[in-house]
């Protein structure tokens, strides 16, 4: 179990450190009057804080480490 979760945190961690950010498109109502919808994409994108990211996949080297012991 701890293996699995350590082996998940590796995984993402090291995928925050390679991209460093993610984009997405998120759609907004502008106008919602009866029959009429108007609405407007907007790009948002989302940073991955370094210290983050490797504190991330440093605890699921910790993890990774702990359930093969455990074993």
């Amino acid at each position: 179990m701890l293996r699995t979760l350590g082996l998940v945190l590796l995984v993402v961690g090291i995928a925050g450190l390679a991209v460093g950010t993610f984009q997405y498109t998120r759609k907004k109502d502008v106008l919602n009057v009866g029959p009429v919808h108007v609405q407007t994409s907007e790009k948002e994108t989302f940073v991955v804080p370094p210290l983050a990211a490797g504190g991330v996949a440093a605890l699921g080297l910790v993890l990774v480490l702990a359930g093969g012991r455990k074993q």
